[in-house]
């Protein structure tokens, strides 16, 4: 007898996102690449600990960044339509309020940065890692994220309404107040996670959900269904 989806994904150990490929020397960004432009392609750069700008713009379309490293760099408040990240990687940067429509990012790594207000609303992560990021409020509407991980991130009041979730790991993250409702959960798995208060439990089906972690879901389940607990 062939295994259900849910058990085969229970068997199946989780892949690790591929980790971004970068050359051993960058060129250090100069001014012309910090002026972000419509079409705009960078490679191979190295942003330092300088603010991105989009000019007299509001909005950015359609900008590529391959191979590139971001160091305490700010994006905060950036308008970005369509923007590309593959081979990325981003440290301890100011990514707050950055507001990203259809972007995609591939082989990407997000390290110790703020993220607070940061919106990817219908964007496509593939082979992405969060580690350490402050990103309450964050949000991840309708966006496809397939082997992604969330590492000891603050993900409080985000949202991953009608967001697919392939192979997405939740391991060490805070995500009380977070709202998951008509969100695909296919393989998702959540360790030493904070669920107090998530919106959404009915999305769960064929999420993972480690036995430690189960017992913070007990009240929202239980509203769910109708169900008063009394101390």
């Amino acid at each position: 007898m062939s295994a259900t989806p849910h058990a085969a994904h229970r068997a199946r150990p989780p892949r690790e996102p591929r980790p971004p490929a970068l050359p051993e020397n960058l060129a250090a960004a100069g001014i012309d690449e910090l002026e972000l432009r419509d079409d705009g392609t960078y490679l191979s750069l190295a942003y330092g600990e300088a603010d991105l700008t989009t000019g007299d713009a509001e909005d950015v379309e359609d900008v590529e960044f391959e191979r590139c490293r971001f160091a305490r760099s700010g994006l905060a408040g950036l308008r970005l339509q369509r923007a590309g990240f593959a081979d990325v990687v981003f440290e301890g940067c100011d990514l707050a309020n950055l507001r990203m429509f259809n972007a995609r990012m591939f082989n990407t790594e997000v390290r110790n940065c703020r993220m607070t207000g940061l919106q990817l609303t219908e964007g496509g992560l593939r082979d992405v890692r969060f580690d350490g990021c402050r990103a309450d409020m964050a949000g991840f509407r309708f966006a496809r994220l397939r082997t992604v991980v969330f590492a000891d991130c603050n993900l409080s009041e985000a949202s991953f309404q009608s967001a697919e979730l392939h192979d997405v790991r939740f391991e060490g993250c805070k995500l009380s107040g977070t709202q998951f409702s008509g969100a695909t959960m296919s393989g998702t798995r959540f360790r030493d996670c904070e669920l107090s208060g998530v919106a959404g439990i009915r999305s769960f089906d064929g999420a993972i959900v480690a036995a430690q972690d189960a017992m913070s879901l007990l009240d929202v389940l239980a509203a769910d269904a109708g169900i008063t607990i009394e101390p």
